[in-house]
């Protein structure tokens, strides 16, 4: 979103369409609705290399499931390479700018077939395998975090950070108050925001539903159950206006966290350039099982800066009260958690999202 209003403050004519994988087609459209320009928005086909962080090479070779799962990913990429080659050449872009994940695996190598210059921007601090995949054919690849922790070529690659929507910022106490009095809290009350992403974490969703009772007693809740559970928990949590479950929400994040006294959040780096641009008052619940263990090398980045603190789910999963007693913790003291914020703030870069633009209209050969 960041990018692509950019784009269109600098060069107002471009034509901009956005390609998501299907599972995440409604979300997308969600969100890019909000842009600044119309963005035609499809699905292609893509499939993925499921690889668990921490499993041995004897459990991964014997979990059946989950090698048929990927045997049939093949024939979706290679299915979405078809429909990325043929979408290409009937309506062929001057550059692509590939935002990392599995969905554009198909997309940049039928780009480099057909000779169309592309832009790849890897945000966590360990590189994702679509990106190295594809990187050795980027014209310019961009990173949110600083390039000692990538292989990338240097030559072709710059540390830019992670593009967030300019209007991203600290918010007052007067708007916190207004915020939380439009959702009909009481403004005098914490106010506690609970995100697992797009499609949620039923870990954490879980563990929240578990605690809530005791919860409720101390701060009003935003839960953001994700698309999945939403359904399963709508009956489970309490029946109180202190506590709004909400699917999904795709224009107004950044008030809900802005105005969040403390919000617990997956360690993915585009969402925690969104927390650090309001200065949040974090705890991370970094995903142990991603590949790479990607998220709990971003939340060790932040964590090394004092910037965030972590909850480990392996524990609370079984334990939900460990999840009560840190957030009533962080809640008690104020000092720790404004210097959370303060020290979650220095992370922002206010030109990332100008500087993928200006990458992106380079490689399509209208920069300087």
């Amino acid at each position: 979103m960041a990018v692509i209003n950019q784009l269109v403050a600098n060069h107002a004519q471009s034509e901009i369409r956005f390609w998501s994988d299907r599972g995440y087609r409604k979300q997308a459209a969600s969100l890019i609705k909000e842009a600044d320009t119309s963005v035609h928005v499809s699905a292609i086909f893509a499939g993925k290399l499921r690889r668990y962080h921490g499993s041995t090479l004897v459990q991964k070779l014997i979990d059946v499931p989950t090698n048929l799962h990927n045997i049939f990913d093949i024939f979706l990429v290679i299915l979405g390479f078809l429909q990325s080659f043929v979408k290409l050449i009937i309506w062929r872009p001057d550059v692509i700018f590939l935002k990392g994940g599995f969905v554009c695996l198909p997309v940049g190598y039928a780009a480099f077939l057909l000779r169309i210059p592309f832009v790849i921007h890897d945000s966590d601090a360990h590189a994702g395998l679509a990106n190295r995949l594809v990187s050795p054919l980027a014209t310019y690849i961009a990173t949110g975090m600083p390039l000692e922790y990538y292989s990338y070529p240097k030559q072709k690659s710059s540390y830019v950070g992670i593009p967030v929507k300019s209007s991203l910022r600290p918010l007052s106490k007067a708007e916190a108050d207004k915020i939380k009095s439009h959702l009909g809290f009481e403004t005098d009350k914490p106010m506690l925001v609970v995100t697992g992403g797009g499609l949620g974490a039923k870990r954490i969703n879980d563990a929240l539903v578990a605690i809530a009772p005791e919860l409720i007693k101390h701060t009003s809740i935003v839960h953001l159950s994700g698309a999945r559970q939403y359904d399963e928990l709508k009956d489970k949590v309490p029946k109180t206006s202190s506590y709004k479950l909400i699917s999904f929400v795709s224009d107004n994040f950044a008030d809900l966290v802005g105005a969040a006294d403390v919000v617990i959040s997956r360690a993915g780096a585009s969402t925690l350039a969104e927390l650090a641009a309001v200065g949040a008052n974090v705890i991370l619940v970094p995903n142990p099982q991603l590949v790479g263990g990607h998220q709990i090398k971003n939340a060790k980045v932040y964590t090394g800066k004092g910037a965030v603190e972590v909850a480990d789910e392996t524990k609370f999963t079984s334990n939900p009260r460990l999840l009560l007693e840190q957030i009533l913790d962080l809640l008690e003291h104020d000092e720790k958690r404004n210097s959370l914020g303060r020290s979650l703030r220095h992370f922002t870069r206010l030109n990332a999202a100008d500087d993928v633009a200006k990458l992106i209209m380079k490689a399509a050969g209208d920069g300087s």
